[in-house]
């Protein structure tokens, strides 16, 4: 199995910058924050990189994610991206302010198009074998499977039957009790939401419980390697 360690030297060897789908694949996490405000998104994502998950998903369902965005990827310090992408202008604006990967959580041509043409990884929100081969016809980098909760670790093996090449990312329902799992399962990375960053603590600014969190999250997500 690829560990995070060996990506990373693979990538330092390629002499190549790291691009956002190279930092998800060896930290094989990603973190997806829905709030309903973010009083400092450096902060937050420092807090974040610091215990081990350096991409961070913000997304539009967050009053003034645009600024947000620009301001994480101003400080530069974590890989920053955009999630619940429904519209290519909001594609469009989310690279304008910095967003480095875009997340829609379901699939869409627009955006994917947008996605191809900015030169920007987007992850694809799929579910069904369909709509992951549809995803992957119009060059998603990965396929977000979600609702990730419905059919559990069991359906990532599933799907990798048929596509046992394609980056599954679940999404919706991983936790630190069932994100080894889900790797276990065929997932090249899992993304934590809730479990990592409640609402109210983001909105509280509560940075240290959300770093513990975090690495508690990481540590957990790696004890079967």
């Amino acid at each position: 199995m690829t560990t995070a360690a060996s990506s990373e030297s693979a990538i330092a060897a390629s002499g190549e910058p790291a691009t956002a789908l190279d930092v998800i694949l060896a930290d094989r996490a990603l973190t997806v924050v829905r709030a309903p405000e973010i009083p400092d998104p450096v902060a937050l994502a420092d807090a974040l990189a610091g215990a081990g998950i350096r991409a961070v998903e913000l997304t539009f369902t967050t009053p003034g994610v645009l600024e947000c965005l620009r301001r994480v990827s101003d400080a530069g310090r974590a890989v920053i991206g955009a999630g619940t992408v429904l519209t290519p202008g909001q594609a469009e604006a989310a690279i304008a302010a910095g967003a480095q990967f875009l997340v829609t959580p379901g699939v869409s041509e627009q955006v994917a198009e947008v996605a191809a043409r900015q030169d920007i990884p987007v992850v694809m929100g799929a579910f069904t074998p369909s709509e992951v081969m549809r995803a992957m016809e119009l060059g998603a980098a990965a396929v977000k499977i979600f609702p990730a909760r419905a059919l559990g670790p069991g359906y990532l093996k599933d799907l990798r039957g048929p596509f046992p090449n394609v980056r599954l990312i679940p999404s919706g329902g991983v936790n630190a009790g069932n994100a080894a799992e889900f790797l276990a399962h065929g997932a090249v990375a899992v993304t934590a939401g809730t479990d990592v960053v409640p609402p109210a603590a983001v909105a509280a600014g509560e940075w240290a419980e959300i770093a513990s969190r975090a690495a508690a999250f990481v540590r957990a997500m790696n004890s079967e390697r």
